[in-house]
């Protein structure tokens, strides 16, 4: 993993207040989020848990910059997104947070090596002037020998990989995580967990997972409860299994009612 701990701290924040989110389903209205208030302050690994229609990827994408909010207000590190235009959130994306999917998002006709350097390349920056550093993170990430391979070569764990190093070229601030481990086997769903662990730690960076999982939630220093679109509680983890997280959230949910 990068030992380099470039990030200044202050920059590790998300600022969520009175958010609201709502979609046109055929001729009806559905809301997302009623009013999220969530504050993160510093690094660390943080995960945002609730059920189906909760709205915590609803609030990934917001955090991203991928969508706007109805209203309420967003800050990631210093900088307010509500306010900004279309191509002012594309920069937002490039430069202040990295974004890993479910689906990896790999262009499949780029080696890793290139798809790590896209983002960089569409903001202007030669493909020759990053390729060292993406390299450096390839090679970090345990992909020495899989950079000049096509997506297809690779396995599922390696591609999410190639993701993360994809995210992290730039070095945000804020890495943000949208159900990552969901194509991948249980053993390499918790290498990557524990992966995204000793990124937040040793590149003193917040990242910020969306899953449903107990198994991948329990490797986070905190988790955030969704119910129907609010923050319904938050959860310290001080060492818990996955069954006493899964006991907890499902209380929570509970009082929330």
């Amino acid at each position: 993993m990068p030992s380099t701990e470039t990030q200044p701290t202050q920059a590790c924040r998300v600022s969520v207040r009175g958010v609201h989110k709502s979609y046109r389903q055929g001729s009806r209205s559905v809301q997302a989020l009623r009013g999220v208030d969530l504050q993160i302050e510093g690094p660390g690994f943080h995960a945002i848990m609730g059920p189906s229609g909760s709205g915590k990827s609803t609030l990934l994408y917001l955090l991203a910059g991928l969508d706007t909010a109805d209203a309420g207000e967003i800050r990631v590190g210093d900088v307010s997104l509500a306010n900004l235009s279309e191509a002012e959130l594309t920069l937002h994306r490039r430069r202040r947070s990295g974004v890993i999917f479910q689906g990896f998002n790999l262009l499949p006709t780029l080696t890793a090596l290139e798809n790590v350097t896209l983002p960089a390349t569409l903001d202007g920056r030669s493909h020759a002037l990053m390729a060292p550093r993406a390299s450096e993170l390839l090679q970090e990430l345990g992909l020495r020998d899989r950079m000049d391979h096509r997506p297809d070569a690779l396995s599922g764990g390696e591609q999410q990989r190639v993701a993360i190093a994809r995210a992290l070229l730039q070095e945000p601030p804020v890495l943000l995580a949208d159900e990552p481990t969901g194509n991948l086997d249980s053993q390499t769903s918790d290498r990557l967990w524990r992966l995204l662990a000793e990124i937040a730690a040793r590149r003193n960076m917040l990242v910020l997972m969306v899953t449903h999982e107990p198994l991948a939630a329990v490797h986070c220093q905190r988790v955030h409860v969704l119910r129907d679109g609010v923050v319904a509680g938050n959860i310290d983890l001080h060492g818990m299994d996955p069954s006493q997280l899964a006991v907890r959230v499902a209380d929570t949910l509970r009082a929330a009612r």
